[in-house]
């Protein structure tokens, strides 16, 4: 299984370990498009730092951001998985996971960026600001300019087992399965129960638990309806709806009784 993951906003410094090889990192389909971006965000953030600021869309609070972006190339990179905080990346607890669960999260979890595309936790990459929301100058809007590039390798990542989306819709726009690998994929809602209201701010919260359960359980279903039994034998309450006609993805609805 195939699980599909926003970055998060906010991450961890870099540190002081070796700087980003951009060989190293996994889907090497994705490196020229990567250097394209790294070397526009670059040259944009060691130029005129209001301009950057505003492309970026950074507040006054955030100027410092721009300095980092500069120094990507040189700054020491660590594991996403290390990189990547906030709700979501709490929820799920990479660092405490088991080994066998940690073993599983390296081979199935992808973190989408607006900078690296798709990455593996266990690629080492530095700490930067960069959404798939931002418009670079030369490139153009990212969301749309990954499209492309993600198209040609991320089918073949999916491998020919299910595909879970967490993804939140900027980064969503990047890549969407086609035909037949569309049919296995799954994009989940969290809903309040009482409400049926979509859940904002802890809806990452619970995608977190949801993914470290499954990583934690070693589930490993074949298809979309084995997921969802999967989820609900792990205690989670889903409505799930097939796709009405090929080429579509199932719609997964969490229910959570609680906003916490």
């Amino acid at each position: 299984m195939l699980v599909l993951l926003p970055p998060s906003e906010g991450k961890a410094a870099s540190g002081r370990g070796a700087p980003l090889k951009p060989e190293s990192l996994s889907l090497p389909g994705l490196n020229a498009a990567r250097e394209a971006v790294l070397g526009e965000l670059v040259g944009l953030c060691s130029g005129d730092e209001e301009k950057a600021r505003e492309v970026l869309g950074l507040s006054e609070g955030l100027r410092g951001e721009v300095a980092k972006n500069a120094g990507l190339r040189t700054a020491g990179a660590r594991p996403a998985g290390e990189i990547y905080t906030g709700v979501l990346y709490d929820a799920l607890g990479l660092a405490s996971l088991d080994a066998a669960a940690k073993k599983r999260a390296t081979g199935s979890l992808l973190v989408f960026s607006g900078l690296w595309g798709a990455v593996r936790i266990t690629d080492r990459i530095p700490s930067y600001r960069c959404s798939m929301g931002v418009r670079l100058p030369g490139l153009g809007a990212l969301g749309a300019y990954w499209r492309t590039p993600m198209a040609e390798v991320l089918p073949e990542a999916a491998g020919d087992g299910p595909v879970l989306d967490l993804r939140s819709a900027a980064y969503a726009a990047a890549w969407k399965p086609k035909g037949e690998l569309a049919g296995r994929t799954a994009s989940v809602r969290v809903l309040h129960a009482p409400t049926r209201k979509v859940v904002s701010h802890f809806n990452k919260a619970t995608k977190g638990r949801m993914v470290r359960s499954l990583l934690s359980a070693g589930a490993a279903p074949g298809s979309p309806a084995e997921l969802v039994e999967a989820l609900r034998d792990l205690g989670y309450v889903v409505e799930a709806e097939a796709p009405a006609k090929a080429g579509r993805p199932w719609a997964l609805d969490v229910l959570v009784s609680e906003v916490h």
